[in-house]
């Protein structure tokens, strides 16, 4: 257990640099081996990197906060850092060390007024999950209603701004050369600001709630008298996650139905054209006794803008005509290629290369039901996902971090959840949307 949480500039500053030391050395000395012609075998090169990105995890573990969350939203873009950094960094969603019970208990004392011991009839003060921000822990109300309440980490908003800049010198060094990240970083730095305040996820644990909650989908409540920005206490969500279901043996018939939760829960969230549940990783979705999905987790919550929501929703039914002229405009419009590139003939090769990846990302939609048990989409889907050539930077427009996160986050729990199901309804839903936008638009 940790009893530490290095929260000055200078304390978070020193772990940084070690790190990105320790990394720029190993890569060094790795290039220097390569420019004397010394081989390397692809089981070698694989191996070197899983062992940086262990060395950046177990640091960026003591940090916590925003380094944590770096780690899990570099992990999810296969074209900035090694494929081996995804895997290690996938981590960081599980396997945090949570802060002492004595820092727990003063944290709530100070922003609640009292200590959980007074203020809950029963408080359970070992966190039954850590994460990047915040531990949750189990309670009880004097009702005997069961609550989940999650407690932020000391000076973790204090710290973002410092750690992003120091992490973004950090990334330069594993990233693609040239790779321009300021979007990117600007993007992951406001987003990671809002999750910090826990009275607007509150905010949209209700609006979640009112929309979502009912026969289909249960999401938790919001107890507002026990909650203050750094402190989140909500009603307690049951279930099983993803691998205990797996654990079970489930039948056909029971992966279909929770899958087809989970895709028309998005889909769901499309038509209401306004708040994304943008954390699509399966430790925030529980399959509950009843039949129902379990949705947790409103820190990540997105919403696009118009024009790039038109344009990404453009994406399918473009696609699937298969005009390759429409898709090179869209593409234009969407930041994935450009107009005038320095290498006109690297540039059509990526453009090839993005049209094969949208399409396979589109062939679900292309029938009216589809398996994502069929091996052979998994293998094209990771084809393509491994093989992302980015160039000398990251491609596409900045919303492009959490829409793909989304989508993608998506598709890899219905793989594993090997579920067929019915898309007919969220074309529908899809070609609906676009219509009123494009009349919005006019």
């Amino acid at each position: 257990m940790s009893n530490d949480f290095p929260s000055s500039k200078f304390e978070r500053g020193k772990i940084f640099a070690k790190t990105g030391l320790k990394v720029g050395t190993n890569y060094a000395k790795r290039y220097l081996k390569k420019s004397m012609g010394q081989e390397e075998s692809e089981e070698e090169g694989r191996q070197f990197h899983t062992d940086n990105a262990r060395q950046v995890f177990n640091e960026f573990t003591k940090l916590r906060g925003t380094a944590l969350k770096i780690a899990q939203s570099l992990s999810m873009d296969e074209g900035v850092l090694p494929d081996e950094f995804a895997d290690v960094m996938s981590e960081a969603q599980y396997s945090v060390p949570p802060i002492n019970k004595a820092l727990a208990r003063s944290i709530i004392k100070k922003e609640l007024g009292d200590y959980p011991e007074k203020l809950f009839a029963e408080f359970n003060p070992d966190a039954i999950a850590a994460a990047s921000i915040g531990q949750v822990h189990e309670a009880r109300l004097e009702d005997g209603q069961k609550v989940a309440v999650k407690i932020q980490y000391p000076n973790v908003r204090n710290t973002i701004h410092s750690d992003m800049s120091i992490a973004k010198s950090l990334v330069k060094r594993l990233a693609k050369r040239g790779a321009n990240l300021d979007d990117y970083f600007d993007e992951i730095e406001s987003t990671l600001i809002e999750e910090t305040d826990y009275q607007q996820e509150g905010e949209y644990i209700e609006y979640f709630h009112e929309r979502f909650a009912g026969q289909k989908v249960d999401t938790p409540r919001w107890i507002k008298e026990l909650s203050s920005p750094k402190v989140l206490t909500m009603t307690f969500i049951e279930g099983q996650h993803l691998k205990e279901f797996l654990a079970t043996d489930p039948s056909q018939e029971q992966r279909n139905h929770y899958g087809q939760l989970l895709w028309d829960f998005f889909h769901d969230q499309v038509e209401q054209r306004n708040f994304i549940h943008a954390d699509t990783h399966p430790g925030n979705f529980f399959f509950k006794e009843d039949g129902r999905l379990g949705v947790i987790d409103f820190g990540c919550v997105k919403k696009f803008d118009e024009e790039f929501t038109q344009n990404y929703m453009q994406l399918l039914p473009i696609l699937i005509n298969g005009n390759e002229q429409d898709v090179r405009e869209l593409y234009l419009r969407l930041d994935i290629t450009k107009e005038n590139p320095d290498n006109p003939k690297k540039e059509e090769e990526f453009f090839q290369f993005c049209k094969n990846y949208g399409e396979s990302f589109a062939l679900p939609y292309m029938e009216d039901t589809f398996n994502f048990g069929d091996p052979s989409f998994k293998r094209r889907i990771n084809h393509y996902a491994k093989r992302m050539p980015i160039m000398n930077e990251p491609r596409g427009d900045k919303n492009f971090i959490y829409s793909t996160k989304v989508h993608m986050g998506l598709y890899s729990f219905l793989i594993k959840l090997k579920a067929q199901i019915d898309t007919q309804q969220s074309k529908e839903i899809t070609q609906r949307v676009l219509g009123e936008m494009e009349q919005e638009t006019g």
